[in-house]
């Protein structure tokens, strides 16, 4: 059996590979690092080092790559392979639809059947984002929905940077939590769910994939922007939960959202497993060991303040099941504020564009054009994140001392 794994970054060495390749899979890497794929064929195995409650290395086996750019190569392995996955990230989907397409092709000419893809990324409606990709590319009379099983996945394993020394010492290792499942759509599969011990099939995959990306990523991520504004130096994700006041928005965020989805989906979450998976979360996201930095958390503003990603999608969430989330706007509003440093003190390239480019346009040109807000249908969401902007702005290390903690959220500003 072989899988096909597009992306050999940090999600896809240290979960996905390795849930394949200790099921018995041959998994052949796609990349576009040189050096990572020739590293990958001359020791056809990499180390991951689990940083967690229990310590521990794991050696994963029976692994080689293709370079990304060897188009050709990377056909011939779609025609054999017994399935797909992607981990490259959002923004790069659109760099492997028409190489996808072309194995898709092939395999179809020569009779081979169909063939899934585990769209391993954090992007709501995955599955038709990546169809209509392959469509640009796939002949009109190809039957596509017959052929491909596009597989929306969910993904929880945080997975830190890996520092310029460590990653000079083995450029394969990668260090990671203990978390080790997929969740996967059950009903999008064309060849059968297969035996990968970790993935775990769900009906409706909708629902959590909504709970990874309003209570998991907005909570991280909100965690990250309190914790730069208030103290810029503050390097840790675990020194941000820390602190009491950042504790108490997070959670309470998480809260926001963790209600709309009990009332959206009321068949898969109660108050119950939403708190089981909050708790889980916070402790998580305390997890020393692991060295999770809140830049690699933060980084890349105009994609996680875009209007269906983490931190606007929550709020909008939150307001059409009638919930005021007030803490989720609070932590939306830091983000504005964030200006997070990588280890040589440079700023992710679109933090950097959003720093001198967007966040001078001020708070309205953001709301519309990052955010695309609709000013007059979306008041009540635009309203509560300038609110909270206008709280936090002008003094922001002591953005804390501004906020009224009740248990009626709506009190607070």
């Amino acid at each position: 059996m072989k899988a096909i794994i597009f992306g050999a970054g940090n999600i896809g060495r240290s979960l996905v590979g390795y849930l394949f390749s200790k099921s018995g899979y041959e998994v052949v890497f796609v990349d576009i690092v040189d050096e990572i794929v020739k590293a990958l064929n001359e020791r056809r195995r990499y180390k991951i080092i689990i940083r967690d409650v229990s310590p521990e290395t794991i050696w994963v086996e029976n692994v080689r790559a293709v370079n990304a750019k060897d188009i050709g190569k990377v056909v011939d392995e779609i025609t054999t392979a017994d399935i797909i996955a992607t981990a490259v990230g959002v923004n790069n989907l659109p760099s492997i639809y028409e190489t996808i397409a072309r194995g898709l092709i092939k395999r179809y000419n020569l009779g081979k059947g169909a063939i899934d893809i585990l769209i391993c990324e954090n992007l709501r409606d995955s599955s038709k984002i990546f169809r209509e990709g392959l469509l640009k590319f796939l002949p009109e009379d190809y039957p596509i929905d017959s052929m491909v099983g596009l597989v929306e996945t969910c993904i929880g394993k945080m997975v830190p940077l890996m520092p310029e020394k460590e990653k000079k010492s083995d450029i394969l290792m990668v260090v990671a939590e203990a978390y080790d499942k997929i969740i996967v759509d059950a009903k999008a599969f064309k060849r059968g769910i297969p035996k990968v011990e970790g993935i775990i099939p769900k009906e409706n995959i909708t629902a959590y994939v909504d709970q990874k990306i309003f209570v998991h990523n907005m909570g991280h991520a909100i965690t990250a922007y309190l914790g730069f504004i208030t103290d810029p130096n503050m390097k840790y994700i675990w020194e941000a939960i820390s602190n009491p006041y950042i504790h108490e928005v997070v959670k309470r965020a998480m809260w926001e959202s963790g209600e709309s989805l009990i009332l959206e989906y009321p068949k898969e979450f109660n108050r119950e497993n939403m708190g089981e998976y909050i708790e889980d979360l916070i402790r998580r996201f305390n997890n020393r060991a692991l060295g999770d930095t809140i830049y690699r958390v933060g980084r890349d503003l105009p994609r996680k303040l875009s209007r269906n990603d983490r931190l606007i999608g929550a709020l909008l969430f939150d307001i059409k099941h009638s919930i005021r989330p007030i803490y989720t706007s609070i932590g939306t509003a830091a983000a504005f504020l964030f200006r997070g440093k990588d280890e040589n003190g440079n700023l992710y390239p679109s933090d950097d564009l959003f720093a001198k480019e967007i966040y001078p346009r001020g708070i309205d040109f953001i709301l519309k054009e990052i955010c695309h807000l609709d000013f007059d249908k979306e008041k009540e969401v635009v309203d509560l994140i300038k609110n909270s902007y206008q709280l936090i702005a002008k003094e922001p290390k002591k953005w804390f001392t501004k906020i009224k903690f009740s248990d009626a959220s709506a009190n607070l500003l």
